[in-house]
């Protein structure tokens, strides 16, 4: 825990997971004496999930790191203006700017042809299950992998195309993690997402599910955060 009294910490998933491949940074974190919250994003809607993590610092007392993996960057990006929010860390995340979608983020980058989904008739959308962990998790073990394929949670894929009204980096600094391994976005892509919000960038070898695959390196960013937060303008 710091010194400087950010001891709050919210995590909020991305789209096909829950929130139980935080378990990782979640002990990490609460051994060193932050005190852990882990949004449960219905992934039904923008709105929905938003709500859900407001839902969460609204009980909070005092500043918080807000985290978000994936389609959880998106999440954070309009939920980080919450006066509780100190600030930012995206973690293999979308980082959309004001007046942007999250699906407007991949035009000009290059395919990600290893992480598939599909789409159902009533618009909701999983990952492939043959190719789950390669596109997802290639650096996790058989087990680790089966369970977040076999966890899933289908999103609304009508949530990429909805715009964020504000994104909270241009008031919030903000600490961004990014996988050399992502299957699920371009590298150019998440460095120029990172770059654009100002983020201080740390990059580690990892797939797309860096956030359980390297929990210590994404707990020890985290970490950085809540230590100069207060101290760094966004």
């Amino acid at each position: 825990m710091t010194q400087d009294g950010i001891e709050n910490v919210v995590l909020v998933h991305g789209a096909f997971a829950d929130g139980s491949g935080w378990r990782g940074v979640y002990d990490n974190l609460t051994n060193r004496g932050y005190k852990v919250t882990i949004v449960q994003n219905p992934l039904t809607s923008f709105d929905d999930d938003v709500a859900a993590t407001n839902r969460v610092l609204d009980k909070l007392d005092g500043p918080a790191i807000l985290v978000g993996h994936s389609w959880g960057g998106t999440v954070i990006s309009e939920a980080g203006s919450h006066k509780n929010v100190a600030g930012l860390v995206y973690v293999a995340a979308l980082i959309p700017d004001t007046g942007e979608t999250s699906g407007q983020q991949y035009e000009g980058f290059a395919a990600t042809p290893d992480f598939v989904i599909n789409i159902g008739d009533d618009g909701f959308g999983v990952l492939d299950q043959e190719k789950f962990k390669v596109g997802f998790a290639a650096d996790a073990s058989d087990a680790d992998a089966e369970f977040l394929r076999d966890s899933q949670v289908p999103v609304n894929m009508s949530v990429f195309g909805v715009a964020v009204t504000r994104a909270a980096w241009h008031d919030k600094p903000s600490w961004a993690v990014i996988a050399t391994e992502d299957k699920a976005f371009d590298q150019a892509m998440l460095q120029h997402m990172a770059q654009r919000s100002g983020a201080k960038i740390t990059t580690t070898p990892g797939s797309h599910a860096v956030y359980l695959t390297q929990a210590g390196v994404v707990s020890d960013v985290i970490d950085d955060a809540a230590e100069s937060a207060l101290s760094v303008e966004g």
